[in-house]
């Protein structure tokens, strides 16, 4: 084996490494008993990343765990190991499958020859089983840019979903503090980079120290770039927004062709089409872009990304795409009224401000429902957390993790979480999850070493004082209960439509799905005499004319990011239809 540094690590470290603690450059490791696929690894990323990144040479796969225990002993982060699959590496994927217990952080690819396209299907499982992260064809010119931008795109991925970056906002506050987790999430969901420190570590006490004491409320919000107020103490979600330059006013007169009330993946394709076809869109959104896709660590079915795509760049991408073609986008404030005034509608919003718009979608998605067990239910923060937990996955390093859902969204979180956690068990109410989850998430879920699935069983106490320390599951068929030690439960069960703003003013269905189109015609729906047979609802449009319902908040749509992007973008059309027939009577009103 060899593992002699290349000249180029010999460079001087740029700015931002060896400085702050003295960290040293990470490293991407090559692992190939291939000559000539070592030296092209090699040449590559050598002339593209040598100054940024220690790349490290390893030819016999025997003595992989302890080079990379060396580097880690060495203090060196390890960004990557990429890997040959192919005649001369027919244990490749094996080998790089050995990486996970070694370093969960540490990126796994393959990379493969142009042509050998019998090492394609076991690459294709590799991934879906979770023995690989990703996979590239190796350089075959100088430069290859197309194998340049794939492994940018994955040291891109490794920076983002560790600490130690850029931070745009600092924030101090207590570790298991429900406040500061949500900052944790809600900063980042919206594409802004922070750094977290604990307020009763030394670093925290040490920033602290800056302040007044008789002025500092956790958790603190430092806005790094500047600023009228950059110190923001224990702060709402507007003030933030407010410090941000994100709160311009509306003038009362301004009228905007389309409201789009969220910004999951069905508001923000709705704000893309609906924006770039020159229709004046406004976005109310409450929290953060993306909706609950936005907090997936790693979408994999969506088309067009066949290396996968995390919620949050999903998102991200999708606002600065509307953004870009001219969406006014209000954060940090929700709607509370929708009201028919003139030929308009306006929507009142939390801070006492009133959008009026000549049609509103409304897109305001699912939120997880609560598992309304009051001993777990007062541990919230401190071993509860809804959703995926994306900004709280390094901390379950070592730890016993359940996580409670039978659909995607709790499949990514588990495998997510599997990264670190000693542990993790899904808990699933149903007898199986072929009903309410990919293939490809079972498949992955199924081949983790460190992650058991158990069925028909339900949370039904807890017990804790500072911190979760044990689970009482129930049996559904016997009703027979078992005491289990856990570190933290991560509940991602049902969909609550985000619909109680709405009162009586939009049909909805029992469970407070938006009742749209043909559905709107049964009985019971509270809209006899709405529409005639010259005028009946379009698809998506609800029991207002001209209000339309996209994604996960309206009655029968397919709980799936794909779906919700593409009943965004088809009610656009139909918008176009009721804008036209406005000015078609406007006109005629005023003859």
């Amino acid at each position: 084996m060899t593992n002699d540094q290349l000249p180029t690590n010999q460079a001087a470290a740029p700015d931002g490494y060896g400085k702050d603690g003295g960290a040293d450059r990470p490293a991407i490791v090559i692992i190939s008993r291939d000559p000539n696929a070592r030296n092209r690894l090699v040449r590559e990323l050598s002339r593209r990343y040598g100054m940024d990144y220690q790349v490290e040479v390893c030819d016999d796969p025997a003595g992989l765990e302890a080079h990379l225990r060396g580097l880690a002993g060495a203090g060196t982060p390890i960004a990557m190991v990429i890997g040959g699959v192919g005649e001369l590496d027919p244990d490749g994927i094996d080998v790089l499958g050995t990486v996970r217990g070694i370093d969960p952080e540490a990126f796994r690819v393959a990379a493969v020859r142009w042509g050998e396209w019998e090492t394609a299907r076991p690459m294709f499982d590799a991934v879906s089983l979770g023995k690989i992260d990703h996979w590239v064809l190796r350089p075959e010119q100088v430069p290859d840019e197309e194998f340049n931008q794939s492994i940018t795109q994955f040291l891109s991925e490794w920076r983002n979903q560790r600490a130690g970056g850029f931070e745009a906002v600092r924030i101090i506050g207590e570790q298991w503090s429900v406040r500061s987790q949500e900052l944790r999430e809600t900063f980042p969901r919206n594409g802004i980079p922070i750094g977290f420190y604990d307020a009763n570590s030394e670093r925290g006490q040490e920033m602290l120290s800056d302040f007044d004491p008789d002025q500092v409320d956790l958790p603190v919000v430092i806005l790094r770039f500047g600023g009228e107020q950059p110190i923001l103490f224990n702060p709402s979600n507007l003030e933030i927004a407010e410090a941000f330059g994100l709160t311009r006013p509306i003038p009362a007169e301004e009228v905007f062709d389309l409201a789009v009330v969220g910004s999951g993946p069905a508001g923000l394709a709705a704000a893309v089409y609906a924006s770039s076809e020159g229709l004046r869109t406004v976005v109310i959104e409450r929290e953060a872009v993306g909706g609950q896709a936005g907090t997936s660590s790693m979408i994999r079915n969506y088309p067009g990304f066949a290396q996968g795509v995390t919620g949050a760049k999903l998102a991200i991408e999708a606002f600065q795409q509307a953004w870009l073609f001219g969406s006014t986008f209000l954060f940090m404030r929700h709607v509370v009224g929708l009201s028919a005034d003139s030929g308009c509608y306006q929507l009142q919003l939390s801070d006492g401000g009133v959008i009026t718009a000549r049609t509103v979608i409304i897109a305001t998605g699912a939120t997880y429902r609560r598992l309304g067990v009051p001993s777990l239910e007062a541990l919230l923060g401190r071993g509860l957390f809804y959703g995926a937990g994306v900004s709280e996955a390094p901390a379950m390093r070592g730890r016993k993790v359940f996580v409670i859902g039978g659909a995607n969204s709790a499949g990514q979180a588990a495998i997510h979480l599997a990264k670190w956690a000693a542990q993790v068990t899904v808990l699933v109410r149903a007898d199986t999850l072929a009903a309410t989850m990919s293939d490809y998430l079972i498949r992955e879920i199924t081949a983790a070493p460190n992650i058991d699935v158990r069925y028909q069983v339900q949370v039904v106490d807890a017990t804790g004082t500072d911190h979760l320390e044990s689970l009482v599951l129930e049996d559904r068929p016997s009703g027979h209960r078992q005491s289990v030690p856990a570190d933290a439960v991560f509940a991602l069960i049902g969909a609550q439509p985000r619909t109680d703003w709405l009162g009586d003013s939009v049909a909805r269905d029992q469970l407070g799905f938006i009742l749209t189109g043909p559905d709107l015609l049964g009985e019971g729906t509270g809209t006899d005499g709405t529409w005639s047979p010259d005028r009946q609802p379009m698809p998506h449009e609800t029991s207002l004319p001209g209000v339309f319902a996209a994604g996960d908040v309206r009655q029968g749509s397919v709980k799936r990011v794909a779906s919700a992007v593409g009943e965004g973008a088809v009610t656009i059309p139909l918008i176009h239809r009721r804008l036209d027939a406005l000015a078609v009577a406007e006109s005629a009103a005023g003859r």
